[in-house]
């Protein structure tokens, strides 16, 4: 096991990580930005250092800083959470080249899966049904040629996306030609790669996706799906374990062909395998996502596994202590994401509490909430046996939580948990009104 280990990221994933850290016993290292000089995860972890300016490029994504600052203090491993480096294969293999573990899938795995054109061959081979769609496409005119063989309407996406940037919703040619640059630009500037593909629109869908561990003795468990269906452009709000719309049958076979799959691909940590689910109940593979997720907390209430821990447990060579067999997902979990509305200086703060209530945050009163990042401030997570009990559970701890200072989405998840559509579970991804 590792006896130090530097987080490369900040705000609340970076304090789940060094929790995570304390509770095996193993030292942290915080990098930060001038800007979050007094994080929370910094005065949290045993040692920190600043490692550049506050935009993302001159500190969280500055490889060579992290990689010399892991090395200076003696660190054997590198966390890197979500987002920023999280998905980069350079640093990856810069990791690894200067002698320090990358908490993740290997470089190699990693450019292969990222490629989502040869993830989509890799998935078809093992059996599960894959959208329809294109390898990237070089120019307006040859999507134009991909897009009427596909039929529209069609999906306009990143090759080296993730996190709903990059996308699309093309009804026409004219709406291609008007969108191919914008997304290539975009792509571009957030992922460094300004490639774009297309895939066949699947309507009404909700989003599912499957949580695995796999260690790189072969074996692998699914450890359940979550309901990703609540959108704002592609962005997700709220969480949900078990998905309302899938029987334990539909379950149990698409979590059967999902570990068979990763067996066969060869992937080692933990990942995402995400669906569209559509009225009819087939699954259609999407992607995978080769890191943790910001919604990992809904599965830990669900099972009681701590996925930060295992991470970290199979970046070491340890191999899973548990099978299949011994994954328990009784009851319901359902996680609300706590976005910031404006910048500012928070002035109180009160969290929620009672069993089985989570909030996971790096908040505390006199944060300093800056343009420089996500707006993502939180996560409330609460868990009962059933789902009803679980939204009684959570409109009770919106209804406490309180966050004094700046403009938050606490209302907005208030009566999207009290809307009947919701409750229901009747659901998709049309429910915030995208189309």
């Amino acid at each position: 096991m590792f006896s130090k280990i530097l987080i490369a990221n900040r705000g609340e994933v970076a304090v789940r990580i060094i929790r995570a850290c304390k509770e095996m016993g193993v030292a942290t290292l915080a990098v930060y930005s001038e800007a979050d000089r007094n994080a929370l995860h910094v005065a949290l972890a045993d040692q920190s250092f600043c490692i550049g300016g506050p935009e993302a490029s001159e500190s969280y994504l500055n490889e060579n800083q992290i990689i010399s600052t892991a090395i200076l203090a003696g660190a054997q491993a590198i966390h890197p959470g979500y987002g920023f480096l999280s998905e980069n294969a350079h640093f990856a293999r810069a990791c690894r080249k200067n002698g320090l573990v990358f908490i993740g899938p290997d470089p190699e795995s990693m450019e292969r899966l990222s490629d989502k054109a040869v993830l989509k061959e890799l998935i078809r081979s093992t059996g599960l049904t894959v959208i329809p769609g294109t390898k990237a496409v070089s120019s307006v005119e040859e999507a134009k040629s991909a897009a009427r063989a596909i039929g529209y309407p069609v999906m306009l996406k990143a090759c080296a996306g993730g996190g709903g940037r990059g996308i699309r919703l093309i009804r026409s040619e004219d709406e291609l030609e008007e969108n191919y640059h914008q997304a290539s630009s975009e792509a571009l500037s957030a992922f460094g790669d300004g490639s774009v593909y297309l895939e066949k629109y699947i309507f009404p869908a909700r989003h599912v996706e499957l949580q695995i561990l796999a260690d790189e003795n072969g074996n692998a468990v699914c450890l359940g799906d979550r309901d990703c269906s609540l959108q704002r452009r592609n962005q997700k709000l709220l969480e949900e374990t078990p998905s309302p719309a899938v029987s334990d049958e539909q379950r149990q076979k698409i979590m059967t062909l999902a570990v068979e799959a990763v067996k066969k691909i060869g992937y080692v940590g933990a990942g995402t395998m995400e669906f569209l689910l559509d009225q009819e109940g087939n699954f259609w593979f999407m992607e995978m996502n080769v890191r943790l997720q910001v919604e990992h907390c809904v599965t830990e209430m669900l099972t009681g596994i701590d996925l930060v821990k295992w991470q970290i447990r199979i970046a070491a060579g340890i191999p899973l202590n548990f099978t299949q067999e011994d994954v328990r997902m009784k009851g319901s979990a359902i996680e609300c994401r706590i976005n910031a509305g404006s910048c500012g200086t928070l002035k109180m703060l009160h969290v929620p509490g009672g069993p089985s209530v989570r909030f996971d945050t790096a908040l505390i009163e006199g944060t300093v909430i800056s343009p420089y990042y996500d707006s993502l401030v939180g996560k409330l997570i609460v868990y009962a046996k059933t789902r009803e009990e679980t939204l009684r559970k959570m409109r009770a701890s919106l209804c406490e939580l309180v966050i004094d200072g700046i403009q938050t989405n606490i209302e907005e998840q208030l009566r999207i948990v009290e809307d009947e559509r919701f409750t229901s579970g009747k659901y998709d991804l049309t429910f915030m009104g995208n189309r």
